[in-house]
């Protein structure tokens, strides 16, 4: 029986919420409100135009904030029938000699598939149901990283009481839930702990021209430029080639270690001639 839930949930496909008028407008936003087949019925409506082998490479990253990236052979049969079933959609390469590409929605079943690109795209509830299945171990149990990206998207505080006291009229529950908090209870003998979350409000991102981050057909991360490869001598800046250290040593503050310590530069310059 509990299979047959466990292949049921995996059957079920979130529904685009927005539509594409051109797969060129998919971007960081939007990836998250649309599916897998509305995502390849777009790619499929322009693959064949012009300069759409420009635009692929950046939209396989664009895909791969929110989806599963899978390259194949499709006249391999046995990898074909890979992505045959298992909510995969698939899509082929502007150059069809690439072969083809099977995308698939991230699962977020646990605490660990949580990231920084997709906590702000779950809801409250959805949140708190990955904590409670953390074995119920209470906020204090979850990894810092992990709940350092909870807190980058959500705002979190906790609480422990006695069991007959966590729902008093006036209490601190009553006053969080009160200010928009969803709560979780977690019962630990005859105390609980109450852990409260609430969305934070979006925040204007600073637009910096950064350098676009690649990924292979096997979604490696390719290195920047700047970045040393394996094997590859770093050269490291000796402090003899570091113009700002030698003037910051300025004769103002020598002056100044002078004067701390009750001298003057003419009481200096006496004991040299001297």
């Amino acid at each position: 029986m509990k299979e047959e839930k466990k292949a049921a949930k995996k059957k079920v496909v979130k529904k685009s919420t927005v539509t594409l008028e051109s797969i060129l407008d998919l971007n960081a936003s939007n990836i998250w409100d649309l599916d897998e087949y509305a995502i390849a019925e777009a790619w499929e409506k322009e693959r064949e135009t012009e300069d759409f082998s420009i635009s692929e490479p950046k939209l396989l990253n664009t895909i791969r904030l929110a989806f599963e990236v899978v390259h194949y052979n499709p006249e391999d049969e046995r990898d074909v029938a890979k992505y045959e079933n298992g909510g995969w959609a698939k899509v082929t390469h502007c150059q069809e000699e690439k072969g083809c590409v099977a995308i698939r929605r991230k699962a977020i079943e646990r605490i660990t598939d949580l990231s920084y690109e997709n906590i702000r795209h779950i809801s409250t509830a959805m949140l708190l149901e990955l904590i409670n299945r953390n074995f119920g171990g209470g906020w204090d149990s979850i990894a810092l990283a992990i709940r350092d990206i909870i807190e980058s998207g959500f705002e979190i505080s906790t609480t422990q009481l006695p069991a007959s006291r966590i729902h008093a009229p006036g209490g601190t529950l009553e006053k969080k839930v009160a200010q928009g908090f969803d709560v979780l209870e977690i019962p630990k003998g005859t105390w609980v702990e109450a852990i409260f979350a609430k969305k934070k409000d979006p925040v204007e991102k600073i637009r910096m021209d950064m350098p676009e981050r690649e990924y292979d057909e096997d979604g490696n991360l390719i290195p920047l430029r700047d970045e040393p490869e394996d094997g590859e001598e770093v050269d490291d800046d000796s402090l003899d080639n570091d113009d700002t250290y030698f003037s910051s040593l300025t004769p103002e503050a020598d002056v100044k270690d002078l004067e701390e310590e009750g001298l003057s530069i003419e009481d200096v310059e006496e004991s040299e001639e001297d």
